[in-house]
């Protein structure tokens, strides 16, 4: 474990404060500028649509009656505590998991401040085909997707990696 935060992968939290930064003001931009479901179509595939999310990921029990939002925001806050001490423990060299458990980090707690703040997370990125919608999501839920995908792909590199710093073949 590195003696040093700066040497741990707490050197990487800058991630955290600008997925968080962008996440909230991105939601703050769309709750003062578009009423609820309104929509304005960007591209033929993609609009901004205002949206509440009650639940989780594809809007998962957001017709549970209102227990679910303590439920994810104590899920949040203990992945973010997990999150936070995995990365003290590793160092900051090992870029890959430092970035994918901040970009983690940094979504769970802006969908967090949004279930403490409102009792739902704002939602607002459609994308679709045809008549065929894909759940609207936010910045916050897109970096906690890329920083699971960054993890799962750490865990198939990470061993070759680690070989070919060594000098070692396989």
């Amino acid at each position: 474990m590195p003696t040093n935060w700066k040497d741990s992968g707490l050197r990487w939290y800058w991630v955290v404060v600008l997925v968080f930064l962008a996440d909230q003001l991105s939601k703050q931009w769309v709750l003062s500028n578009f009423d609820l479901y309104e929509s304005i179509q960007l591209l033929p595939v993609f609009n901004f649509t205002y949206v509440r999310n009650y639940g989780a990921a594809f809007s998962f029990l957001s017709d549970a009656g209102g227990w679910q939002r303590w439920l994810f925001t104590f899920v949040a806050v203990g992945f973010s505590v997990l999150l936070s001490v995995w990365l003290r423990q590793q160092p900051s060299k090992m870029w890959r998991l430092n970035l994918a458990y901040t970009l983690v980090i940094g979504g769970a707690l802006g969908n967090l401040i949004d279930r403490l703040q409102h009792g739902y997370v704002v939602d607002f990125l459609d994308f679709y085909w045809n008549t065929s919608h894909f759940p609207a999501f936010n910045i916050a839920d897109s970096a906690i997707c890329v920083g699971a995908g960054l993890i799962i792909l750490d865990s198939f590199v990470a061993g070759k990696d680690d070989k070919k710093s060594d000098g070692i073949k396989e």
